[in-house]
């Protein structure tokens, strides 16, 4: 890969502090989010791995390679998904992050079932040029006779000030549950975490010992389920305050709950196209998938 002299390529250093706080500085600047805590409290485990331009002493652009497992339709697909594309504004236009994917992209591709990254619509063109396609994806709406609260046994409560004990089965739980959905992320610790350890929008009930994420809005959003055994979904709903009747899964269920729910064309809106490289991912709108909530890097 060709780039200036004075400029220096590093990657996977994601534990190394000095790199690491000068990639935290960028993406504050850039997405105004910190993950600082994330890597210090132990949930990042090897899977995210930035490839990073430096130039006097701080990263000037970047583009990060995630690497994600997942069971798609009982098939193991081991996918990369794209991340926290980003250059300092002093340095735009250059073709930095375009070198610094077209090195990822041939470091991958041919290791992986394709490539992948949520992009925003400005970028299109700069996705095309880099032979990625855009996808649509399918998202699943409970049907409204079944967000009613129903009797099914005492309601969700927060863990949030339940102590640690909880939290650690939580995250046991985070690492292995049965199965909702029948395309799930099977290395999903270390992203789960980075969006729930602050353990905000996670709720838990005793029996069945089972844990959910929610994010309450005009639309109920669950975004996982966590059970060591599985528990009926229609179950789950029914212990569930769900507001307008209105309820999103951020995951695509199991065929045994499909009949549960409605199935809606997404593009991703005005906010974002799925841009895909590789035949295998053609799978996922044909087969009406959905990235879950918590998989994006």
């Amino acid at each position: 890969m060709n780039a200036p002299s004075d400029i220096q390529l590093i990657s996977d250093y994601m534990r190394d502090d000095v790199c690491r706080h000068m990639l935290n500085a960028l993406t504050q600047k850039t997405f105004g989010f910190d993950f600082e805590g994330w890597v210090t409290q132990g949930y990042f485990e090897g899977d995210y791995i930035p490839y990073s331009f430096v130039k006097g002493g701080r990263i000037i652009s970047n583009v990060s390679a995630n690497r994600m497992v997942f069971m798609q339709n009982g098939s193991r697909r081991n996918y990369i998904q794209i991340g926290t594309v980003m250059t300092d504004a002093a340095f735009r236009g250059q073709g930095l992050a375009s070198r610094l994917m077209r090195h990822v992209i041939g470091r991958y591709e041919k290791e992986c079932d394709g490539i992948y990254l949520f992009g925003d619509l400005s970028a299109l063109g700069f996705y095309q040029k880099l032979d990625f396609r855009t996808a649509n994806q399918y998202r699943y709406y409970v049907k409204e006779e079944f967000c009613t609260r129903g009797k099914a046994g005492p309601g969700f409560r927060p863990i949030k000030d339940c102590g640690n004990e909880i939290k650690q089965r939580y995250m046991d739980l985070v690492r292995k549950s049965a199965r909702y959905s029948p395309f799930e992320q099977m290395n999903r610790f270390g992203l789960q975490m980075f969006y729930t350890a602050g353990l905000d929008d996670v709720f838990h009930i005793d029996n069945p010992d089972c844990f959910i994420v929610l994010a309450q809005g005009e639309c109920t959003e669950l975004k996982s389920i966590l059970c060591s055994e599985k528990v009926p979904l229609l179950s789950i709903l029914r212990r569930i305050e769900i507001r307008n009747r209105r309820c999103r899964l951020g995951f695509v269920p199991l065929e045994e709950d499909r009949d549960l729910c409605a199935a809606e064309l997404y593009d991703g809106g005005d906010d974002y196209r799925l841009f895909c490289r590789g035949e295998i991912l053609e799978a996922v709108e044909r087969d009406r998938l959905y990235f879950p909530d918590l998989s994006h890097a």
